[in-house]
């Protein structure tokens, strides 16, 4: 049980200690995962950017992952989905509104700037815990298009399904625990609040801030 992201966040730097001073690009994967990004990034001495991607739920029961969609309008399904299942009126509704998203979050979050190249570099994509796998196989797969030297996935909690699922596409998966009697990734936090766009830009605001070349020591303070 973690007292919430920040703690969770502190006890995967600690796992991820290898990886000091390598200056790894940390992605996380909004929003949940923004607070826990800038922690490990700071903690190792990285950068943080973000990996845009979207959960598509179920129509019924949005909680649950039907897929992930990344920036390019991929889809990756959830195991034992039947694409052929999902109304295909629906499906493209969805899959509209969710890239619609994307793209706001990309103007919000990056203000114009274009995102930190990942190629060539050790690269830790981030996320509170992983229920089906569907998002973060999404943003690794993403990301691993972009070549980066090392692809890393990292989650303090995850279903032993899920964490078995993201598996091919990582390089390495840090996982700090895989419980199997999982239902929901908030039930391992005690504090589990929902983070907002506001806090999300606030925080990549301030890392973009501390990145100009006159606040080069407190960067790296």
């Amino acid at each position: 049980m973690f007292r919430n992201r920040e703690d969770a966040a502190q006890q995967l730097a600690r796992a991820l200690d290898a990886w000091r001073g390598r200056r790894p690009l940390v992605l996380a994967i909004p929003r949940g995962a923004l607070p826990m990004g800038r922690v490990i990034a700071d903690t190792l001495g990285g950068e943080l950017d973000v990996v845009l991607v979207r959960k598509v739920g179920a129509p019924y029961q949005p909680e649950f992952a039907l897929a992930a969609i990344d920036e390019t309008g991929e889809l990756h399904w959830t195991p034992g989905i039947d694409p052929q299942s999902t109304d295909p009126h629906w499906l493209e509704r969805e899959k509209q509104a969710q890239l619609e998203t994307i793209r706001r979050r990309r103007e919000r979050y990056r203000a114009g700037r274009p995102a930190i190249d990942p190629a060539g570099r050790v690269v830790i994509v981030v996320d509170d815990g992983l229920a089906t796998g569907s998002t973060m196989v999404a943003a690794l797969h993403a990301t691993r298009a972009r070549k980066p030297e090392r692809l890393i996935c990292a989650v303090p909690v995850a279903a032993p399904s899920a964490l078995e699922r993201v598996r091919p596409y990582a390089d390495e998966v840090v996982c700090l625990s895989a419980p199997v009697l999982f239902q929901a990734v908030s039930q391992f936090y005690r504090e589990f609040p929902q983070v907002e766009d506001d806090e999300a830009v606030r925080i990549l605001a301030g890392v973009r801030a501390r990145a100009q070349p006159g606040n080069a020591g407190e960067a790296s303070s």
